[in-house]
């Protein structure tokens, strides 16, 4: 089944302003997106990608992540040929199904000791009852939400790292993708 191009954009907007609502707020708590820096888009994904895989790291266990790329999204209300978020969902299905609540509880434990700051933790409440984990770190600017599905045909966590607002340097714009 192929996904229309309106249904990734309300998921990738309901996800960032979920995952960047939270704690990352800019130095003068506005209540805008914290400031990453000065970027390229290619260079801020690449950063991206390098974060999700340190993520991975703490996972433990064997399984398959999906192959997506890094996405550019608009910096709310920001000059959209300066400012920029990047986003990077991915999947991982677990060799061993069993072990995958054992994975979110490292990660709810590991996490802290790498910077990541545990922002909720817990049950959707939905009749599946899937573990949902937002954590943030502020010295990597970034967000990530991870929703552990049990009861999925294979069972897999689901994950979605979000920067914060990248500026372009002086005299470029924003690659989109």
């Amino acid at each position: 089944m192929k996904s229309r191009p309106e249904a990734k954009v309300i998921f990738v907007s309901i996800a960032l302003a979920s995952l960047t609502g939270c704690g990352m707020t800019d130095a003068k708590g506005a209540g805008g997106v914290l400031s990453a820096g000065t970027s390229t888009s290619l260079a801020a994904a690449g950063r991206a990608e390098k974060i999700s895989s340190e993520i991975r790291d703490v996972f433990g266990i064997k399984g398959k992540e999906s192959v997506t790329g890094p996405g550019v999204s608009e910096c709310g209300g920001k000059d959209p040929d300066k400012y920029f978020q990047i986003f990077h969902p991915w999947s991982f299905t677990p060799a061993s199904p069993e072990r995958l609540g054992a994975v979110m509880e490292r990660l709810e434990e590991e996490l802290p000791k790498r910077g990541w700051k545990v922002v909720e933790y817990g049950s959707d409440g939905s009749k599946n009852r899937n573990i949902g984990l937002t954590a943030e770190n502020d010295e990597k600017k970034h967000s990530v939400k991870i929703w552990h599905y049990a009861k999925r045909n294979p069972p897999k966590l689901s994950l979605m790292v979000v920067s914060g607002c990248y500026q372009v340097p002086d005299g470029e714009k924003v690659d989109w993708f």
